[in-house]
C-alpha cells in the first residue's frame, strides 16, 4: 500500500498564486469584455534583451553542428564560461567568488525549495513574516519545524535576530518579496554574527539584487564579513533579465561553509549539495547557459539595466500615486515590489476582490505571505508603462 507524504496535507489547499488565478478566471468568465490589468504575479512583460537572444542563438546553432554539439554537461553544476561571468560580476563589487562555489540552476525557486534536502529533518527553520510562501511550504514538506521572526511596519518590514531564539536555518530575502524592504550592511551584519554564533546557516535569496540602485545598500550577503562561514546565496535571472520563461539562476555555497553531523563532525555543505545535485539534477541546457552568459556581457549589462530602469519608472509612479492617496507604503525604491496598507481596514482578500470587481486591477493579498501580511497588499512594477499608468488612474478615481 502506497502512503502519501502526510506533510503535504499540512499545506494550504492551494498555492497562493493558484488561488489568485482561479479568482481571475471566475471573474473573466462572468465579465469577458473587461480588461484586467495584472500587477499581482511577479512576471515580466519586456522581451529578452537582444544580447541574450543573440547568445542563445549561437548556443543553439552550436548544438546543430557535430563538432560543437554537447550532451550532458560534465558536472551538472554549470559551464565554466557562465560561472566565470558570474564570478566576474561579483568581483566588480569587490566580492571574490571561486568558480567551484557556483551552481547554475533553472531558477532560484527550485534551489530555494530543494536546499532543504541537505539539512536534517529535525532542523528548526526561522523565516521572517511576511515571507515568500516557498520557504514555508518546502520546509513543511520536509518535516522541519518552522518559527517566525516578525517583520512589521514598526520594524520597516525587516526582521532582526533575537539572541534568545535558537534555530538551524534562516531564510532572508533582500530586497524582500513581498515588502520590497532592503537590509543595510549593518542589519545584515547582525544576522551574520547571529548565525555564526548559533552555528546556523542563512539561505539568502538575492533574486532582486539588480534592482538595488542605492550604492550604500548590499546586493549580496557576501559583502558582509563573516558571511562565507554561515550563508548560502541564491540568485535568479528571471526578474533581472526576463528569464521567467527561460529559467536560469545560480546558487553560491562557499567552500568555508560547514554543517554538523549528530556526533559533532563537520561536513562540507558545498560537497553535500554537489552530491545531491548529482543524483537529482542534470543541469541547465547549453543554449540557456549561453543566454545567461549574454546577461553578463558588456552589451547585455547595458540592455538589462535599461529594462530594470523601465520597471523602476513604473515603481516610482505607483509609489507617488499611493503617497498622493496618503496610503502607508514601502518598497518600490530599490525593489520592483510595492507593499501598502489596505484602505478602510479591509483584509487583503477583500481588497483584492474590491479592486477586481470595480477597476479590474489585480494585486496580491498580504495574507498570502503570512500573519503579518494581514491588511496589506502587494503590487508589482512589471507591467507596461501604459497599463501601469492606467491602473494608477483607476485606483485614484476609485479611492478618491
Amino acid at each position: 500500500m502506497a502512503h502519501v507524504n502526510e506533510n503535504f496535507t499540512k499545506l494550504k489547499k492551494n498555492y497562493l498564486f493558484i488561488d489568485i488565478a482561479k479568482r481571475i478566471a471566475a471573474y473573466k468568465e462572468k465579465n469577458p469584455d473587461k480588461e484586467i490589468i495584472r500587477m499581482g504575479i511577479g512576471d515580466v512583460t519586456l522581451p529578452l534583451p537582444p544580447a541574450v537572444v543573440e547568445y542563445m542563438k549561437r548556443g543553439a546553432d552550436e548544438m546543430g553542428v557535430k563538432e560543437t554539439f554537447r550532451g550532458y554537461e560534465d558536472t551538472g553544476r554549470g559551464y565554466d564560461f557562465l560561472k566565470q561571468a558570474i564570478s566576474d560580476y561579483y568581483g566588480k563589487r569587490g566580492v571574490k567568488i571561486p568558480l567551484d562555489d557556483i551552481f547554475v540552476n533553472d531558477g532560484a525557486k527550485s534551489d530555494t525549495g530543494n536546499i532543504t534536502d541537505i539539512f536534517s529533518e529535525d532542523s528548526v527553520v526561522l523565516v521572517s513574516d511576511p515571507v515568500y510562501p516557498v520557504y514555508v511550504d518546502s520546509n513543511i514538506m520536509g518535516s522541519k519545524q518552522i518559527i517566525y521572526a516578525d517583520a512589521t511596519a514598526e520594524t520597516g518590514f525587516k526582521a532582526m535576530p533575537n539572541p534568545s531564539v535558537n534555530c538551524d536555518l534562516i531564510y532572508l530575502c533582500s530586497p524582500n518579496n513581498p515588502t520590497g524592504a532592503v537590509y543595510t550592511k549593518e542589519e545584515l551584519k547582525a544576522w551574520v554574527d547571529y548565525a555564526n554564533t548559533k552555528k546556523a546557516v542563512i539561505v539568502f535569496d538575492a533574486a532582486y539584487e539588480a534592482y538595488v540602485g542605492n550604492i550604500n545598500l548590499p546586493r549580496s550577503i557576501f559583502e558582509i564579513p563573516g558571511a562565507k562561514t554561515c550563508a548560502i546565496e541564491m540568485c535568479s535571472l528571471s526578474k533581472t533579465a526576463g528569464f521567467t520563461g527561460l529559467r536560469c539562476g545560480y546558487t553560491i555555497i562557499p567552500e568555508e561553509l560547514k554543517a554538523y553531523t549528530s556526533d559533532g563532525g563537520k561536513v562540507s555543505l558545498r560537497d553535500t549539495w554537489t552530491r545531491r545535485q548529482g543524483s537529482k539534477f542534470n543541469g541547465v541546457s547549453y543554449p540557456v547557459q549561453c543566454a545567461a552568459a549574454g546577461v553578463f556581457s558588456p552589451e547585455g549589462q547595458v540592455q538589462v539595466q535599461a529594462n530594470i530602469d523601465y520597471y523602476m519608472e513604473n515603481a516610482k509612479l505607483i509609489l507617488s500615486t499611493l503617497k498622493s492617496l496618503k496610503i502607508p507604503c514601502t518598497g518600490g525604491e530599490n525593489s520592483p515590489y510595492i507593499w501598502f496598507k489596505t484602505p478602510a481596514k479591509m483584509t487583503g482578500w477583500d481588497f483584492f476582490d474590491y479592486l477586481l470587481d470595480n477597476i479590474q486591477v489585480v494585486g496580491t493579498p498580504g495574507e498570502g505571505f503570512g500573519q503579518n501580511g494581514a491588511g496589506w497588499f502587494r503590487v508589482t512594477s512589471f507591467n507596461t508603462h501604459e497599463l501601469t499608468a492606467e491602473a494608477m488612474n483607476r485606483l485614484k478615481h476609485l479611492l478618491n
